[in-house]
């Protein structure tokens, strides 16, 4: 079977990609190649492509169509690895492993941020939310901001009689899903639902992509959304507080590094890095903000054609040690060194 790499299909998606550098491998010395899919990783990913092209020369293509259409064109062999928000599921592994020519593929967890609960009410600053609330706001059943459930989390503030307009992903999400896995570990009696790319709850209004839930939150008063960090921070939208059960956290670099220091995997053993995201979803430490988006790059362990798995080895290397730098300006948390360890064995045993 053909491992497709970069060629013709990344040339004709140029004008779209959200981070372009070239057509070909003879662009530069050091290779190209191409990824699509989590917009969560959008800026990350452009500040990657920088990163690897001045340390080596690679070239890297990257177009933020969601974890979905990611998953879909790696499976299909359009793009040499998939971005994605959540881990390869049981019915993608095998079509993955026909892809990679018989070979298991791999979730390496190469970015992580919080994810924010963004909102757009005028006055109101620190709003202080849990994730009870938090599931009652984006299944329509607490529908103003001066409810009695925000109320109480919130004494001495003023809150208007505002009518919660929750603003969810409309295309196959990877943030929906840790988004909806997080409700249904943190608040299972007021989340009654399965966690899915797609979005569950009742009621709301729908954008696509990272980027569209936060322009539609900063145009919509009322409106709030969950959404990476960095597009929070664009939009100049409110952060919410999270109350995950020792106390009202803010969101900050801090805290944030505080909780991805706590990752385990599911299978430590493995170099497919799977986080274990029930047990991260579930953390009650104080200082903590474990609502945290691992986002894979996921890719064959073996079976690529030519000089495309020693090109994807350079670049994620150099994104391990040169590209943490300037993360935390863009939303992101840099990885602990302990975490890039392990995840630097799985990359160097790449075949």
């Amino acid at each position: 079977m053909r491992i497709k790499s970069s060629g013709a299909i990344v040339c004709a998606a140029a004008v779209t990609a959200l981070v372009m550098a070239g057509c070909s491998s003879e662009d530069s010395s050091g290779g190209t190649i191409s990824g699509e899919g989590s917009t969560a990783q959008q800026k990350a990913m452009e500040h990657f492509q920088t990163v690897v092209a001045d340390n080596g020369g690679v070239v890297l293509n990257y177009t933020g169509s969601g974890s979905g259409d990611g998953v879909a064109k790696f499976l299909s062999s359009d793009v040499d690895f998939a971005g994605s928000d959540s881990a390869l599921k049981d019915d993608e592994i095998t079509e993955a492993a026909t892809r990679c020519g018989g070979n298991e593929a791999w979730n390496l967890p190469m970015v992580a941020g919080p994810v924010a609960v963004a909102y757009n009410l005028d006055g109101v600053e620190g709003l202080v939310l849990n994730p009870a609330v938090l599931a009652g706001i984006f299944d329509s059943k607490i529908t103003t901001w001066n409810a009695p459930e925000i109320a109480a989390l919130n004494p001495g503030k003023t809150l208007p009689s505002t009518t919660i307009i929750p603003v969810h992903r409309s295309d196959s999400s990877g943030t929906t899903d840790n988004f909806q896995r997080f409700l249904q570990n943190s608040a299972p009696q007021a989340w009654p639902y399965e966690h899915d790319k797609a979005f569950k709850g009742q009621g709301g209004s729908a954008a696509a992509k990272s980027t569209g839930v936060g322009d539609t939150v900063k145009k919509t008063p009322g409106s709030v959304t969950y959404v990476e960090w960095g597009f929070a921070q664009e939009n100049q939208l409110g952060v919410a507080s999270i109350d995950f059960g020792a106390g009202a956290t803010e969101l900050t670099a801090d805290t944030s590094a505080k909780a991805l220091d706590a990752v385990t995997f599911k299978d430590p053993a493995s170099n497919n890095l799977v986080v274990d995201t029930d047990a991260l979803f579930s953390m009650k430490e104080a200082g903590a903000y474990p609502l945290l988006l691992t986002t894979y790059e996921i890719v064959c362990s073996a079976g690529y054609e030519g000089d495309i798995q020693t090109t994807i080895k350079d670049a994620f290397t150099t994104i391990l040690n040169e590209g943490q730098d300037g993360l935390s300006e863009l939303g992101y948390t840099p990885l602990p060194d302990a975490f890039k360890a392990k995840l630097q064995t799985s990359i160097d045993a790449l075949k």
